[in-house]
């Protein structure tokens, strides 16, 4: 096209503002890496498992043994801690689709406001759980004097090693949800801001 002063003027269809809201790669990369830590800590809790024969004493030239298993459903620390790790995996797996899915169905930022508060909720519960296994676990290795609670992992070395993993991934799981926290409680503000002026 030409206008008056001989310059050609290009009307184009990008001309018109984009109104769909931009997806958050950062926010949804950090919820996908909390997830698979939260779901591998919940999976590799919840299928540790060790037997051992063990002897128990001697009679003459006869050893006397028994077989014992480590199973973390024996301890309910870690099944609270498997419960709440999969709990977060299946709130970040919901999150993940509503963000990936559901941007047109939001209604004034209710989406995201329901979303900061179950991060907030999700967040606690992972610390507890955490919390509650890295004392159980600590016990296990090192045992109680004081009360005369003698360790397992002499004897069960594979089980605790299992279990140390789980909770180094829980633990990496629950950095990036306080990250992930963070950032959707910023989200939000940032649309309540935008929604005041």
């Amino acid at each position: 096209m030409a206008s008056e002063n001989g310059e050609k003027v290009e009307l184009g269809f990008n001309d018109v503002p984009d109104t769909r809201p931009k997806k958050d790669w950062i926010l949804l990369s950090l919820r996908v890496v909390a997830f698979l830590a939260t779901a591998s800590a919940t999976l590799v809790m919840a299928l540790n498992k060790q037997t051992r024969s063990l002897l128990v004493a001697t009679i003459g030239t006869t050893p006397i043994t028994i077989t014992l298993t480590a199973k973390f459903q024996h301890t309910p620390a870690f099944v609270f801690f498997v419960i709440v790790n999969g709990i977060a995996s299946l709130h970040n797996l919901v999150v993940i689709t509503m963000d990936i899915l559901g941007p047109q169905y939001d209604y004034k930022g209710l989406r995201l406001g329901l979303i900061a508060i179950l991060d907030v909720m999700t967040m606690a519960l992972a610390a507890t759980g955490d919390g509650a296994a890295t004392f159980m676990a600590e016990l296990g290795r090192n045992g109680n004097s004081h009360a005369k609670w003698e360790k397992i992992c002499d004897k069960f070395e594979g089980y605790c090693n299992r279990g140390g993993a789980a909770l180094i991934a829980s633990f990496v799981g629950l950095i990036l949800l306080l990250i992930v926290t963070v950032m959707s409680i910023t989200k939000l503000l940032k649309l309540n801001r935008t929604d005041a002026n």
